[in-house]
């Protein structure tokens, strides 16, 4: 079976604040050395995907800089690869995306040209770890027309979410997007896998009717004529762009060990950037407990309940708790950290106590405080 994989990673993530001032939601560090991306991307490969198209949008430097050339997920390869499809202007079309429809639709020369029979669409931003051999095994045993990926709605805020209702069978009925009162007990994860022929039809003719958005255009308003069928995963699964609590509460989730190991070895490895850097050092003065400490750190002080990235220096006296430290970042002697999220290259002068209450505090990148 040959599959294309298509990585919807342009949105900034309104609900990440400062974490998304200058990258895309899809390129937020996660867990002490990763990238959102690099889940979607990761489980895409795993599955045997061999030609994936990432569409990028808002601010996708960062993004471009940590994927190159694919190298690292075996996607810098002459047949497939890695495709990096962001908005241009044509003689015939100037408009950014306006939608994920429209996404897929101004690249519809990678799907034409392509010799895939079907299409996977993910996005880049959700943190996960599946075999998606069995999201195609049970699309053929069901003979479905497209298939959603679900989860049960219990443990998430619906109105954060698409929401579907099913019938006994499995497909689905019913499809709303964020409503305030669900009627629906599975949530969509945003994962559909859908004949590429059948793909293009719809697309074509959504374009026509003025439609841009695929959930609505491609889902809702096919919900009678074509078989949608949910498969539900039962795994861990969180959307890292809905919120800072929710970013954090990622990171956090990743210091326990069930949850880790489903996500990094239960399935396979999630492939990210490598650097050329040296293992953490913890000094005779340092301490860490039920943390994440990345390459290249050392740390002097304490470190408690916290994902310490790389190359971040926590010295002699400091303690950190409760908090997440991107790379690059120096906590100086006799600070106090404690719920707090530092960005890049953050410094955090000497005595200096910092904590964040009802939601982290948050440092923007090179800030010295």
């Amino acid at each position: 079976m040959k599959v294309l994989g298509l990585i919807l990673a342009g949105e900034k993530g309104k609900g990440l604040g400062k974490l998304t001032a200058k990258r895309a939601s899809a390129a937020v560090p996660i867990g002490g050395k990763y990238r959102a991306i690099d889940f979607t991307l990761s489980n895409m490969v795993r599955a045997g995907i061999k030609k994936v198209g990432v569409l990028t949008q808002y601010n996708p430097r960062s993004l471009m800089d940590h994927l190159g050339s694919g190298r690292e997920w075996d996607l810098d390869r002459k047949r497939g690869g890695l495709y990096i499809l962001q908005p241009y202007v044509s003689e015939s079309d100037q408009y950014w995306y306006r939608g994920t429809a429209d996404a897929i639709y101004q690249n519809m020369t990678l799907l034409r040209r392509g010799s895939e029979d079907y299409v996977l669409i993910g996005s880049g931003d959700h943190i996960f770890s599946f075999d998606f051999n069995a999201l195609y095994d049970y699309h053929m045993t069901s003979m479905a027309d497209i298939t959603v990926m679900t989860k049960s709605i219990e443990g998430y805020d619906p109105k954060l979410y698409g929401v579907v209702k099913t019938n006994d069978e499995g497909r689905i009925v019913k499809f709303e997007e964020k409503p305030p009162n669900p009627d629906g007990d599975k949530i969509s994860l945003g994962m559909y896998f859908v004949n590429k022929k059948m793909l293009m039809d719809l697309l074509y003719t959504a374009a026509s009717n003025g439609g841009y958005d695929f959930v609505n255009e491609i889902i809702v308003a096919n919900l009678d004529m074509l078989r949608i069928m949910s498969y539900e995963f039962t795994g861990y699964w969180r959307n890292a762009k809905k919120s800072v609590s929710e970013y954090k509460k990622i990171n956090m989730d990743m210091l326990n060990r069930e949850v880790s190991r489903e996500l990094f070895y239960q399935n396979g490895k999630i492939f990210t950037k490598l650097k050329d850097l040296a293992p953490p050092k913890i000094t005779s003065t340092g301490s860490v407990k039920n943390s994440i400490v990345a390459d290249g750190s050392i740390i002097s002080g304490k470190v408690e309940d916290s994902v310490v990235f790389r190359n971040v220096e926590i010295r002699s006296g400091a303690v950190v708790k409760d908090s997440i430290i991107l790379e690059n970042s120096v906590i100086e002697e006799g600070a106090k950290l404690n719920n707090c999220i530092l960005d890049k290259n953050v410094t955090i002068r000497s005595e200096r106590v910092y904590k964040g209450y009802d939601e982290p505090l948050i440092f923007e990148k090179w800030q010295i405080m």
